[in-house]
């Protein structure tokens, strides 16, 4: 059987195959490598729009797609039957955890100030001292899947105390249903957004009300995806500086230049790069190695898409 992967590196990254597997790379869709015959497992490029779904239809003997993002919501509900869609769950933890502390942290220390003035040989000392502090924060997670809980692990030796919601609430572990925000989100100081799959439910989650829902002085941090939040809702309530936030992901991608978003001195943006560390394709291609040989084995694929997730 063939497996079609993104990357050259990935040849070296991919380990040990079965004789009867033959790997091949395909940068872009319009210059294969070979037939699409005997195409039984196919590794789109990562953060491939839903224009790369349109290969799909073309592959005959497809059985299973990898991808090498944590989400899968351009592809969801375009599968062909019979072919199983699973997600890169766990290889995006470390570096989106990453992003999410760092912006924590230079929005709380008023980093994004001082990068300012010192564009401009300015001692911003009386501009900005005293900064705020992430210690004694309470930080509200929405999305406790792995990177949720690599967020948490990451932000404990801060001292803030943490609250976890997820789709659905699981008492005995102290995770919150989503339900509940409306609740939650006046006690939070930092509402950190991360892994919600983009879903008719989660679309707009972040809206008018959940924004006022939040108290003065708050910091909303969103690396899930842009059309979680409602771009009006955003504009509107940072305008008021009233919250700050922090945005990896925005809606739409690229943030159109005339956003005002772009020159909010609340605001912190970064183009969608939590995941894109040099990290990745390491951990990648060690997660589809796994599964093409699981696939070859005639096992079960690990981080299967379902209902979205």
């Amino acid at each position: 059987m063939k497996v079609w992967i993104p990357h050259q590196v990935g040849l070296n990254l991919i380990g040990e195959l079965p004789p009867d597997v033959t790997v091949e790379v395909v940068e872009h869709a319009d210059r294969l490598p070979s037939a699409v015959a005997d195409v039984r497992f196919w590794v789109p490029p990562f953060l491939a729009g839903s224009d790369a779904t349109a290969l799909l239809h073309e592959l005959p003997d497809l059985a299973a797609v990898q991808l090498l993002s944590a989400g899968a919501d351009a592809w969801v509900g375009r599968m062909p039957p019979g072919v199983t869609l699973c997600d890169a769950r766990g290889v995006h933890d470390p570096s989106t955890a990453e992003w999410v502390v760092t912006a924590i942290l230079a929005q709380l220390r008023a980093f994004p100030v001082f990068v300012r003035a010192q564009a401009d040989r300015r001692w911003a000392f009386q501009e900005a001292a005293p900064t705020d502090e992430l210690t004694g924060k309470r930080v509200l997670i929405v999305g406790a899947g792995s990177i949720g809980t690599a967020v948490r692990d990451r932000l404990a030796p801060f001292q803030v105390s943490f609250t976890l919601v997820a789709r659905t609430a699981r008492p005995g572990q102290g995770v919150h249903g989503v339900d509940e925000l409306p609740g939650l989100l006046p006690e939070a100081d930092v509402v950190v957004v991360v892994l919600v799959p983009l879903t008719d439910q989660t679309r707009g989650l972040i809206d008018k009300e959940f924004l006022a829902a939040m108290p003065d002085g708050a910091l909303l941090v969103n690396a899930a995806r842009g059309p979680v939040a409602r771009t009006d809702a955003l504009v509107a309530e940072l305008g008021t500086g009233r919250i700050s936030a922090a945005l990896d992901v925005s809606d739409p991608e690229p943030l159109p230049a005339d956003s005002p978003l772009w020159t909010m001195p609340n605001v912190l943006l970064t183009p969608h790069v939590a995941g894109s560390v040099r990290g990745l394709l390491p951990r990648a291609y060690r997660l589809v190695g796994d599964q093409v040989r699981r696939f070859a084995a005639g096992q079960p694929l690990i981080n299967t898409v379902v209902d979205g997730y």
